[in-house]
């Protein structure tokens, strides 16, 4: 584990100068929460985040505010540490009683991101499904936080 997160730390070494260099651009890192908003109780989520401009780096994904959901969701690290994540598949499940399942509007992940010009990006619910297994007809929209410049 120390040895990935050095390799990690040496990549992102090398990566983040020559990036920042690239178009002369001031790059920014910001956090993207991703909110599902559900009628029902939520087993089970997969959504797909990109940047039609490809201006993004993903750098970090993070759990949400469901205990039902308490460790961080499933995701391509290895895109991640490689400095090659120009979008990102994120999914997580529970098998929670359905009673303690979240419903309502609900944030699922934060995705930090490293942006180096305009991002426009392209959020799409790929499912959401109830403990059964049953589609639910949910929504899902980001919300950029505060954004720190480098």
């Amino acid at each position: 584990m120390a040895r990935a997160i050095k390799l990690a730390l040496a990549a992102l070494a090398i990566w983040l100068p020559a990036a920042a260099g690239s178009a002369g651009e001031e790059i920014r890192f910001v956090p993207v929460e991703i909110i599902l908003d559900s009628p029902e109780p939520v087993a089970a989520w997969q959504f797909e985040l990109a940047d039609r401009n490809e201006s993004m780096k993903v750098v970090g994904v993070e759990n949400g505010d469901s205990d039902a959901f308490a460790r961080a969701p499933y995701y391509d690290r290895g895109a991640i540490v490689r400095g090659d994540a120009e979008r990102i598949v994120v999914a997580d499940y529970s098998l929670a009683e359905e009673s303690r399942l979240p419903r309502g509007r609900i944030r699922v992940a934060t995705v930090h991101l490293m942006i180096e010009g305009e991002a426009d990006f392209e959020l799409t619910l790929v499912t959401a499904t109830t403990s059964d297994g049953r589609p639910i007809d949910a929504s899902i929209s980001q919300q950029p936080l505060r954004t720190r410049e480098r």
